[in-house]
């Protein structure tokens, strides 16, 4: 496409405003056929009870300057609405703007591409239990991706961060110490407690599963309140691991999502020692996070972490959950 061309989705529209929604299909076509462009270059419009119509679309179109106006319509079959009242609109604009030439598509129709749609939508419905969800999740996982190269024992842990991301490059990028996983799962296993950099960590830790084996989350961040003065260039993040990690002995994982000034703390502390607890550390960002973690993949004591700029909360606590996932049903 260039910028003189420009393409109307057509949708028939509803009175319930929250069904005229084919913006996000728009969207997605843009992005797909024109990547990175920031030029209106497609546009949706409705039939009817939408807004904006057709016409409308079109003058909006034609005072851009386009020179070609390519209308989709988005419906499933060739009715009177789209052998009929489409293409008449679309004669007048003809007319009206002589010197853009319109070109009309097919509608959806009858293509093969509708059947596996249609069969996807079908095997979603029949996933309503959130269990059911993320064993379907799971098994769409092991479809698109051949995890048979990852150590059985990890498959559990990289599995679940995929999922919790849909990202598949921590297949490639999470890094294990070779007692990592046995090393967490007695832990847990011991009513061992996990500590967490920050409370969106916490959040996403199954308590339910950590508590029947006699466990809890700590999540030690200092208050953030405007008396509060922390020494220069120290996190609270950084003060509440520290302070954990001194106070209580029953630590057995720490998880660190978020700040890598945490994860240094943490491997001071521990000071490559083989003893200790489990470290989980990928923390998410462009300062300090690869390196922090580069230098947990050097340490002597168990670790989980991931050789990217990528992680967050999201992936300690996925990683959590497949401990705990394993700790339980094989117990």
């Amino acid at each position: 496409m260039n910028e003189m061309e420009q393409i109307i989705l057509i949708g028939h529209g509803s009175p319930r405003k929250e069904a005229n929604n084919i913006e996000v299909i728009g969207n997605l076509l843009h992005n797909t056929i024109h990547p990175g462009c920031d030029k209106q270059c497609v546009r949706v419009s409705y039939l009817q009870f939408g807004e904006p119509d057709i016409a409308e679309t079109i003058r909006i179109c034609s005072e851009s300057g386009s020179k070609r106006i390519i209308l989709h319509p988005f419906f499933l079959s060739s009715g009177m609405h789209v052998t009929k009242d489409i293409p008449e609109m679309v004669d007048q604009a003809r007319l009206q703007y002589p010197g853009i030439e319109f070109i009309y598509s097919d509608p959806l129709g009858l293509h093969e591409d509708l059947v596996k749609i249609v069969i996807d939508r079908i095997r979603s419905a029949t996933f309503k239990v959130p269990e059911d969800i993320e064993k379907r999740s799971f098994e769409i996982i092991g479809d698109e991706e051949d995890l048979s190269g990852i150590p059985p024992e990890q498959q559990p842990v990289v599995t679940r961060v995929i999922h919790a991301t849909a990202d598949f490059e921590f297949k490639n990028t999470l890094v294990f110490h070779p007692e990592a996983i046995a090393q967490g799962i007695a832990a847990l296993r011991a009513g061992k407690d996990i500590l967490t950099d920050v409370e969106m960590v916490r959040t996403g830790i199954n308590k339910k599963l950590l508590s029947s084996l006699g466990g809890k989350v700590i999540c030690n961040l200092p208050e953030k309140s405007s008396t509060t003065v922390l020494p220069p260039g120290i996190t609270r993040s950084e003060i509440g691991i520290e302070k954990a990690l001194k106070e209580n002995n029953t630590i057995g994982i720490v998880a660190i999502g978020n700040a890598p000034t945490a994860l240094l703390k943490t491997i001071e502390l521990l000071n490559n020692s083989s003893q200790g607890p489990l470290v989980v550390g990928v923390p998410v960002g462009f300062v300090k996070a690869l390196e922090s973690k580069s230098l947990l993949a050097t340490q002597s004591f168990p670790f989980i972490t991931n050789l990217s700029r990528k992680g967050g909360s999201p992936v300690a606590a996925a990683i959590i959950n497949a401990l705990l996932k394993m700790a339980t049903e094989n117990k």
